[in-house]
């Protein structure tokens, strides 16, 4: 008889846990998966998936416009948050749901629960209270947004995460960030309509990126929307309804919503690892060893 409950456990639910998971029961091994939101992770759930379909949405204002140079009449268009939001809530809940269904059907259980490390074979899902025994833990936990800098008036803000949760379309949004999520949400919501602000510390938008890109994203851009580099963000405070951004250089950004997109943590605090060992790299994250081919 074993000395384990299982053979893997996996924390996280996430496109690494997941298929770790489902690979493992493919060959045999006793699995068990916790999740403590919703399977699929920040791609499917909060992430790519919807913000990409959100992306899709806002291409339709320009090919509005492009079609009359080609011989259609188009009414005005109008469009609904709303039905967008529907839509793309639906779509995620079906792809959720195909997730749950393929780790079903590979055998592997799943506790919808917060998971902690008691020892290194030991885990214990919070909720429940149940402890498992497993022969090998995996840690798949994913990162959340960070809202950074933190200024004065900064839980005012929004994240990638809640922007998905808006009732409304915001008519106008401060995005601060300069990576690809800030990119992608300015460009979104400048095409769906909202009066769109883009502000970066840095002297370029996506960093890492080819110079001449970024160059041709930057002209592009400030066309859309009001795109402001070189520039910091010092605090936002709520006034007469509205947010308003104060900046290094002494102006003010009043919006609607304040999106903040500079950057992602690791998803470790109370987890447990101190409990085997694992101490956490400058970043906050498990040490791995690199990968090779």
């Amino acid at each position: 008889m074993s000395a384990y409950d299982v053979d893997l456990f996996v924390i996280g639910g996430g496109s690494g846990g997941v298929r770790a998971a489902r690979i493992a029961a493919g060959y045999g091994a006793k699995v068990m998966l916790a999740e403590e939101y919703r399977v699929g992770g920040t791609c499917v759930i909060r992430g790519c998936v919807p913000k990409k379909l959100m992306v899709y949405a806002g291409r339709f204002a320009d090919e509005f416009a492009d079609a009359a140079g080609f011989g259609w009449t188009v009414e005005k268009p109008r469009f609904d948050w709303s039905v967008l939001k529907g839509r793309r809530d639906a779509e995620v809940t079906r792809l959720e749901g195909i997730y749950d269904a393929n780790l079903i059907r590979a055998g592997v259980e799943i506790a919808p629960e917060r998971t902690v490390i008691e020892d290194p074979h030991t885990v214990r899902l919070l909720k429940t209270g149940r402890t498992i025994r497993a022969e090998r833990i995996l840690v798949a936990v994913g990162a959340h947004p960070v809202k950074e800098p933190a200024v004065p008036g900064i839980e005012l803000a929004i994240t990638s995460n809640e922007v998905f949760e808006l009732e409304s379309l915001p008519e106008r949004i401060l995005v601060i960030g300069g990576g690809y999520i800030a990119v992608e949400f300015a460009g979104v919501f400048a095409a769906l309509g909202s009066a769109t602000t883009l502000l970066h510390r840095g002297d370029k938008l996506l960093r890492g990126f080819d110079d001449e890109v970024r160059d041709a994203l930057a002209e592009a851009y400030g066309h859309r929307m009001d795109l402001r580099l070189g520039r910091t963000l010092t605090a936002v405070e709520r006034r007469n309804g509205a947010l308003c951004a104060r900046l290094d250089d002494g102006s003010e950004i009043r919006a609607d919503q304040v999106l903040v997109a500079t950057g992602r943590r690791p998803n470790v605090d109370g987890l447990g690892l101190d409990r085997v060992g694992i101490a956490l790299d400058p970043a906050g994250a498990i040490p791995v060893d690199a990968y090779s081919q």
